[in-house]
């Protein structure tokens, strides 16, 4: 019982948190952000100087012998998937807390921030296959249940498989969605090659796909702390690493700018929006940057 209290007080904290931005902060950002669809046909008013005159609607003018044109709105419903990398890595994290609470509170956001708009929201939970996936929805109580699902969901498996989240999303969704990848995208290829390009080309296709990338800053930096026993979360394989040598250090920094890089390039070359924010940083700047840069 103190657990799942525990666990009530963390989610009501993330949704106090995050509400508030989102209605202060984050809902006119997303709504220039992500776009409706088209344009659907409101009204019929009285031409006003500046008004498109492509826009006139010749049987209401010549019948009431005064100019009129058609109002249109903007399409604003709108579907989002968020992409929530649960694999073993994401309890990792040595400053303010591990990628598992910062990946709860940027969905939170992007959450709260789709509601304000009244987008439905959806959720895919995946390690190195498919764990759970919710359908969109609207409403609080489906908000608060992904949230919830973030801080408690146990995968069944440890690794990690982007593309089997992407070709889900493909499949399952049908109507073009704007979906967030929330993950450390430590899928690799020969330890610094995305391994997802063949899964990504087609989904970017279908869908608006941003990436925000959440990683701790020891998984690209580390301190000289003597030797250190280092595990592999999806692994399980441990080695002995002599921290104090500056040749480890340097290797060790070089192999991750090497994979970021990486995952950068593959981006870029399919005009993927991306952000990377780690678990000691302040995530509103970037998310809000990120925003901008899709506006």
């Amino acid at each position: 019982m103190d657990d799942r209290n525990e666990l009530l007080k963390k989610v009501r904290k993330i949704e106090i948190r995050t509400r508030a931005l989102s209605h202060q902060i984050f809902a006119g950002e997303y709504h220039s952000a992500f776009k409706g669809k088209g344009m659907a046909f409101s009204e019929v008013r009285e031409y006003q100087y500046g008004d498109d005159v492509r826009n006139m609607d010749w049987n209401v003018t010549a019948r009431l012998r005064a100019p009129y044109v058609k109002v249109f709105e903007e399409e604003r419903e709108l579907v989002v998937m968020l992409l929530i990398d649960v694999s073993a890595s994401r309890i990792f994290g040595t400053r303010c807390r591990s990628k598992r609470e910062l990946a709860a509170e940027i969905a939170a956001v992007l959450s709260f921030s789709a509601a304000v708009n009244n987008d439905k929201v959806g959720a895919l939970f995946f390690s190195d296959r498919v764990e759970q996936f919710i359908p969109p929805k609207k409403g609080r109580s489906h908000l608060l249940r992904i949230i919830h699902e973030i801080l408690e969901f146990e995968p069944q498996h440890t690794g990690t498989d982007i593309s089997q989240a992407l070709r889900f999303m493909t499949n399952a969704i049908k109507k073009r969605c704007t979906a967030f990848v929330l993950s450390d995208m430590m899928d690799l290829r020969d330890g610094i090659y995305p391994a997802y390009e063949d899964a990504l080309k087609i989904a970017v296709n279908r869908h608006e796909i941003s990436v925000i990338n959440i990683f701790d800053e020891r998984e690209r930096t580390l301190p000289d702390v003597g030797l250190l026993r280092v595990r592999d979360c999806e692994t399980g394989r441990t080695a002995l690493v002599d921290t104090s040598s500056s040749a480890v250090r340097e290797e060790y920094e070089k192999h991750a700018v090497g994979a970021y890089r990486e995952m950068l390039v593959l981006l870029r070359r399919y005009k993927v929006d991306t952000v990377s924010i780690a678990t000691d940083q302040d995530y509103v700047k970037s998310l809000v940057a990120l925003f901008k840069s899709r506006a």
